[in-house]
């Protein structure tokens, strides 16, 4: 095969213990009738294994050199597209058969950016399995109240069950990175977990919240809502975004969508 190196530009860290490869595989449990999509395929370690199992299989990748290398590596494969693309700027509706199971190892210099962009989505995808760095995973499954929880933890979890699933050590890649990695599966809510009446609006709520964590709610949302909207959706203007449970903020944001209504 012809000598890729890594390109700092692109986040490249190529994943490369066939043990851990394995523990994947074994989660996502691939077959014949799934619809799987891998981000960022690198040389094709994690995709070699995915086609020994027969599913549809189309992979994103952006590095011109790679798509080039992972065509002619995987030229008999007639269920595998490959598509040389940003995957910020991918069209997921484009591929005709879903559900889609999205999987990848994420350069970490995008993945809060993917991930959010991947809530466009949402309704197409059965479930996702990312190699991410693990204070991102951290993020994701925080509770309220804690250091790690923030705007991250409470859109995601609104729209995902997430489990942390195992840690990967640097040693796993080549180059290998300087941050710990985890694995974590992310799967859609079949009913949301709590009621919202509209999305864009309770997003903006978060992300205001979030806005400055040493603030208070009465801060952070005093150009959205006043003191005794706040009051009365129960909650106390004077604590900080990061106590508030993904109910709460559901109430704030929908006293925010009815006000403007």
């Amino acid at each position: 095969m012809t000598f890729h190196s890594p390109r700092k530009r692109f986040g490249q860290n190529f994943l490369q213990d066939d043990q851990i490869i394995q523990q994947i595989i074994n989660v996502i449990y691939p077959n014949p009738n799934q619809h799987i999509v891998e981000i960022g395929p690198g040389k094709g370690a994690l995709t070699k294994y995915l086609l020994k199992y027969n599913c549809q299989l189309d992979i994103v990748e952006l590095d011109n050199d790679l798509v080039k290398m992972l065509a002619k590596k995987f030229n008999s494969f007639n269920q595998l597209q490959i598509h040389n693309s940003d995957i910020l700027k991918f069209d997921f509706r484009q591929l005709k058969s879903i559900p889609l199971r999205i999987i990848g190892n994420l350069p970490y210099n995008i993945s809060t950016q993917l991930l959010f962009y991947l809530l466009d989505y949402v309704d197409l995808i059965q479930d996702m399995t990312f190699m991410l760095q693990k204070e991102v995973v951290e993020r994701l499954i925080a509770i309220p109240a804690t250091s790690d929880y923030g705007r991250l933890s409470v859109i995601l979890q609104y729209h995902y069950q997430i489990y942390k699933l195992f840690d990967v050590a640097p040693d796993a890649f080549w180059p290998p990175p300087k941050v710990q990695s985890s694995i974590v599966q992310l799967i859609p809510h079949l009913t949301p977990p709590v009621k919202i009446l509209n999305q864009q609006y309770f997003n903006q709520i978060v992300t205001a919240a979030f806005s400055k964590r040493r603030k208070t709610l009465r801060n952070n949302l005093k150009d959205i809502l006043d003191v005794k909207i706040i009051q009365n959706s129960g909650i106390d203007p004077q604590v900080r975004g990061e106590t508030l449970t993904l109910e709460e903020f559901a109430r704030l944001a929908n006293q925010f969508t009815l006000l403007n209504s």
